[in-house]
């Protein structure tokens, strides 16, 4: 009974459209009340979620995310990126793609990659004669690209959701093959699409021009080197890697481009200070919901009903990933990490999966979720970007979900695809 007030009032709720924050939270009030606890339960259970020292990282690199946005860096990565691939089939396809695996090394936002890339890009494209539709699928898939490399607000999630046991550094650089593999995985995607509509290629700037903009892009690109290497070497934690990515960008912006100015910091920072409420407020909310579940004894239900379906662990596997992919479409990522890590973590760990692969399929099968309707936050981002209805993207976006959807199955059913990068650097 206690399961079906807690789901029941969150889904009613979320189907009434209350933001998801305060759909966790009044489920949780009112679930705990008819369960006879004290409600001061609650708030203890919401502090509890938001004080926890690793979280500091996710204001810090969003912050500092803002700060190279709003600095200039990001119109010199897709300048760089231009150069690289823009004489590709569709080329400047190539080149958002290209642009999003880069920016992503640095903001660990899709949201923020979708809405700096995508305002870059998606204009561009459309004057060159691209089909708006194409500009925005492109630039929502590969914004996904951003969640699975360092520094992924999200990996620290699932590792704080996990009860702090799995190295972020592991998590870190686990990441990063998948995220790559996906990066050409939609590049070769986009270049079928954009050889059967007809759009044209860019002429190759040649390799001076390439090494020039190169130069102006290094300061940008060594903050990647500085935060994998710093977390992955031990010389400063995920938490630390963030502030350090604060003080550099503002050095960069501000010595080396000269492109930061007062308004531009002041809106910077404003615009983390919102984000960085929004997210914790999710994160205290989804930590009370969450730790319902696991006073309830999901987990354990979870993993008994699963043994009775199968004892096979790719079967067990698909349909994990058939449930995150349902509850994708309708929950942001952050709050959907934080109850879900507790109920399927101790089912992959009892078929014998590691913990750190198990992130890497959440990660990525939840990143498909954000730009799936109805709920998906950078499909909306993309297609506020592009000026366009949601149907109107939904319906030619079907070959860039199912390169994401094969890329998943391939992190999924072949472990060392995560697990071989993490390995070599212990």
């Amino acid at each position: 009974m206690e399961l079906i007030i807690l789901f029941g009032t969150f889904v009613t709720l979320l189907l009434i459209g209350t933001p998801i924050a305060f759909c966790l939270g009044v489920a949780s009030f009112v679930t705990i009340l008819f369960m006879g606890l004290p409600p001061v339960v609650v708030f203890q259970r919401l502090n509890s979620g938001v004080s926890v020292y690793s979280l500091m990282a996710i204001p810090f690199f969003i912050y500092a995310g803002d700060l190279m946005v709003r600095g200039g860096i990001a119109a010199r990565l897709v300048a760089f990126a231009g150069s690289l691939v823009g004489h590709l089939r569709g080329g400047l396809g190539q080149v958002n793609i290209a642009a999003s695996t880069m920016f992503g090394g640095i903001s660990g936002s899709a949201v923020a990659d979708a809405s700096a890339i995508g305002g870059l890009m998606v204009p561009q494209m459309k004057k060159r004669g691209y089909g708006v539709d194409y500009a925005v699928n492109i630039t929502v898939t590969s914004s996904v690209i951003a969640l699975m490399i360092p520094p992924s607000h999200n990996m620290i999630i699932y590792s704080i959701s996990a009860g702090g046991r799995i190295s972020i550094a592991d998590l870190f650089t686990a990441g990063i093959i998948p995220g790559a593999l996906l990066a050409l995985t939609l590049m070769t995607v986009a270049y079928f699409v954009a050889a059967k509509r007809g759009y044209p290629t860019e002429k190759f700037a040649g390799f001076h021009t390439v090494l020039q903009l190169l130069v102006s892009a290094i300061p940008g690109l060594l903050l990647i080197g500085i935060i994998f290497g710093g977390v992955r070497s031990g010389v400063f934690t995920a938490t630390e890697s963030s502030c350090i990515a604060i003080v550099y960008a503002l050095l960069v912006t501000l010595i080396i481009y000269r492109s930061m100015g007062w308004r531009d910091f002041v809106d910077a920072t404003l615009g983390a200070v919102r984000t960085t409420a929004m997210v914790l407020m999710v994160i205290g909310c989804a930590a009370t919901f969450g730790w319902l579940l696991a006073y309830t004894r999901v987990p354990a239900s979870l993993v008994a009903f699963m043994q009775t379906i199968s004892d096979n662990p790719i079967i067990v596997l698909l349909l994990i990933n058939v449930l995150l992919l349902f509850l994708g479409s309708f929950m942001d990522m952050s709050p959907l990490i934080i109850i879900t890590t507790p109920i399927f973590l101790p089912v992959a760990v009892a078929y014998g999966i590691d913990p750190v692969h198990f992130g890497v399929i959440m990660i990525l099968n939840l990143g498909i979720g954000l730009c799936t309707p109805p709920v998906g936050a950078v499909l909306f981002v993309g297609c506020a970007v592009g000026k366009i209805p949601i149907w109107t993207a939904i319906k030619t976006i079907w070959p860039f979900y199912g390169a994401s959807v094969g890329v998943l199955l391939l992190v999924t059913y072949i472990p060392q695809i995560s697990l071989w990068l993490p390995s070599l650097f212990r």
